[in-house]
C-alpha cells in the first residue's frame, strides 16, 4: 500500500476512533499556507487534527515531530517520513546539525503547511503549559503565513500519556481566526497572545 492511499485510510481511522467534532470559530477553510499550533496532550494529537482537515489543506499540511518518538522504530519512521511526511526535529540537541526552525521554515518555503505544539511536550490535558519560542522564531521568518489557533479537547483521555491502546471516545476540535505576528511585538507579548487564544477556544 503506498503513502498516500494509507495516509487516506489512516484519516479515516483516526476521525472514528477519537469521534471528533470539527467546529470553526473564526476559521474559514482557504487555499493558502498555515501553520496550526494547537494543545499537546496526546501522541494522538496531530493524526486527528491533521485527519480532520479538509483533504485538499491535509494533502499539503506537515505535523513537526520529535525524531526521538518517531525514529524509535521502522514501523513508526515509515508512518512518519512517508505517510505525514512529518517535519522531524531533534528535541534533545545532542544530535542537533541544525536548528529545527531551519526545517520548518524550508517546510513553509518548500510550499507545505505545517501543524506544531508551541509547548513542546505532552502535558496532562487541564492546562496549556507556555509556549517555546520557536514559533516566535517561524513567524518572524515567515510573517506573511497565518498561524491558526487550534484547541484539542480530549484526546488525552482518548489516549492517555503512558498507554499504548486508544479508548474509543468523543473529542473535539475548534480552528480559530488566523493571527499574525504584530509590528513592534516581543516575544513574549506574543508567546502569551497565542496560548491566550487557545486558552479562548477552550
Amino acid at each position: 500500500m503506498s503513502g498516500g492511499i494509507l495516509a487516506g485510510f489512516i484519516a479515516g481511522v483516526a476521525r472514528l476512533l477519537a469521534g471528533a467534532t470539527v467546529r470553526y470559530a473564526g476559521y474559514e477553510p482557504a487555499a493558502g499556507q498555515r501553520v496550526y499550533f494547537a494543545n499537546h496532550s496526546s501522541h494522538l494529537d496531530f493524526v486527528v487534527l491533521w485527519s480532520a482537515l479538509p483533504s485538499a489543506e491535509r494533502a499539503k499540511t506537515r505535523p513537526v515531530a520529535g525524531s526521538d518518538y518517531w525514529d524509535k522504530s521502522a514501523v513508526r519512521r515509515f508512518l512518519a517520513r512517508e505517510v505525514f511526511r512529518a517535519v522531524l526535529v531533534d528535541r534533545t540537541g545532542q544530535n542537533r546539525e541544525r536548528s529545527p526552525v531551519d526545517d520548518m521554515v524550508a517546510a513553509l518555503e518548500a510550499g507545505d503547511s505545517l501543524i506544531i505544539f508551541p509547548e513542546g511536550t505532552r502535558g496532562d490535558g487541564t492546562a496549556i503549559a507556555p509556549f517555546k519560542s520557536g514559533i516566535f522564531h517561524v513567524a518572524s521568518k515567515k510573517p506573511q503565513v497565518d498561524l491558526v489557533p487550534v484547541m484539542i479537547e480530549n484526546l488525552n483521555r482518548i489516549l492517555p500519556k503512558g498507554e499504548i491502546v486508544p479508548v474509543p471516545l468523543l473529542s473535539s476540535i475548534t480552528l480559530g481566526p488566523p493571527l499574525r505576528l504584530g509590528t513592534g511585538e516581543t516575544k513574549e507579548d506574543f508567546l502569551a497572545r497565542l496560548r491566550g487564544e487557545l486558552e479562548r477556544l477552550g
